[in-house]
């Protein structure tokens, strides 16, 4: 598990550097206004690819189990069948989010100083939005199908293209334009794509197990037994992502209210809390990946040793990286918000009260990867909307009077001490283990 889950830990941790630096860059350069911008238009971001997420994991559970079964069309039919829905989504996406951005920010009560910077930001992004779901996907694919050095090459080029074109697109560096705050989306974006044309090529020049050649061109289009799979197995495990990006919409418009200081504070504590998830993300995708072939090769012996293995992983991993940040909070926050912000101390408050959460969630990311491997999405989807909306909220507005901002930051760990309580239950006492995955993939 470990074999497997490092190559994906270090696509997300390069992945997450890429858009620390890239933060860093524009925090450095175009002060909090710019950095609050690319907060409140990154949330909205996670958003849009967290729609889609169900569909990539719910064919991840189709390739898995196909691959498990050594039924290697049925896994490229379904690669086919989400690649050619994420390319119709995406492009929906990215025309509807570029008239919508400025409805969406001021919705968001995205603070006036920051709203033409984050304006311009999403609308670039926005543009960047097909290449970049077509390579997440791809990557969720080759990962369902037990290879996760693929996705780590091309995130490598990925992070090296972005973090190199960022200042020189943003302060105009040799011939480039001086674009700005829309310099470091538009870097992203070439990155993206151009990594994209780069991991499509390897798969052809590799004979990758998921390439698709002549009549297998069709499977783009998926069948309608696919598309019942994808979209009824789909649609819960993206309203799963949706309830945790609209609860992070939420708390950024809280945020928001509380002035641009604690905005620019909350931006950069979430560009250091995207490191410390990163081995619950890397390790519950391994979990799912390899509960599904095993479910798929009849190997129902191997589940609980995989779903206990990547909880003690994910709890040493975690614990490790959190005992650093607190250790080194000030000198990392000081790349983001310079030395002498005064939304640092507000940003070393909040890592104090609500860091330690990242221990209950990544072992209830570990215990659904677990779940939706079988096909089991409807249970983790109530204990997220539960921890996240009536918990999660309902202690902000009953604390607020008596603790003000630090309710916001007492709700992230009380959520995720009831998800895990939750989510623990039904991996031991629920029916999930019964709700077999149908391989709708190997339908013609």
């Amino acid at each position: 598990m470990i074999v497997f889950a490092l190559p994906t830990l270090a696509s997300n941790i390069l992945q997450t550097l890429s858009g620390s630096v890239n933060a860093i860059w524009v925090g450095q350069f175009l002060g909090n206004s710019a950095l609050a911008a690319t907060a409140n238009a990154n949330i909205i971001m996670f958003l849009m690819f967290a729609t889609f997420f169900g569909f990539g994991m719910a064919a991840t559970v189709l390739i898995g189990q196909a691959i498990g079964r050594g039924d290697i069309d049925a896994a490229r039919r379904a690669t086919g069948g989400v690649v050619g829905l994420a390319l119709l989504f995406s492009l929906v996406i990215a025309v509807v989010g570029w008239f919508a951005s400025d409805a969406i920010l001021r919705w968001l009560e995205t603070p006036a100083e920051a709203f033409a910077l984050a304006h311009d930001y999403l609308r670039v992004t926005f543009i960047a939005v097909p290449a970049s779901m077509m390579m997440v996907t791809l990557m969720m694919a080759s990962r369902g199908a037990g290879d996760a050095i693929t996705p780590l090459r091309f995130m490598i080029l990925t992070v090296v293209l972005d973090i190199v074109l960022n200042p020189v697109l943003i302060l105009g560096l040799g011939p480039a334009p001086r674009l700005g705050i829309a310099g470091s989306a538009l870097a992203t974006a070439i990155a993206g794509t151009i990594s994209l044309i780069g991991m499509v090529g390897w798969f052809y020049a590799k004979n990758h197990p998921l390439r698709l050649r002549g009549r297998e061109l069709g499977y783009l289009v998926p069948s309608l037994s696919e598309l019942r799979f994808i979209i009824g197995r789909g649609l819960p495990m993206g309203a799963q992502m949706l309830v945790i990006s609209g609860a992070g919409l939420v708390m950024v418009g809280l945020v928001n209210r509380e002035g641009l200081v604690t905005a620019a504070a909350y931006g950069a504590t979430l560009q250091l809390w995207n490191y410390i998830q990163m081995p619950a993300l890397a390790v519950g995708a391994a979990v799912s990946a390899m509960v599904a072939q095993n479910i798929g090769a009849g190997r129902w012996d191997r589940v609980s040793t995989v779903t206990n293995s990547g909880i003690a992983i994910n709890l040493a991993m975690t614990g490790v990286l959190i005992g650093l940040l607190l250790a080194f909070d000030r000198a990392a926050l000081g790349l983001f918000l310079g030395d002498g912000s005064e939304a640092i101390e507000v940003a070393r408050h909040i890592q104090l009260l609500a860091t330690w959460t990242f221990l209950p969630f990544g072992t209830t990311i570990v215990l659904i990867g677990t779940l939706r491997a079988n096909g089991s999405v409807i249970p983790p989807l109530i204990i997220l909307a539960l921890s996240m909306f009536p918990i999660r909220l309902g202690f902000y507005w009953l604390g607020y009077p008596m603790l003000g901002a630090d309710a916001i930051w007492w709700s992230f760990p009380l959520s995720s001490l009831a998800s895990v309580a939750m989510a623990w239950a039904v991996y031991r006492r629920g029916n999930w283990r019964r709700v077999l995955a149908q391989p709708a993939a190997t339908s013609s």
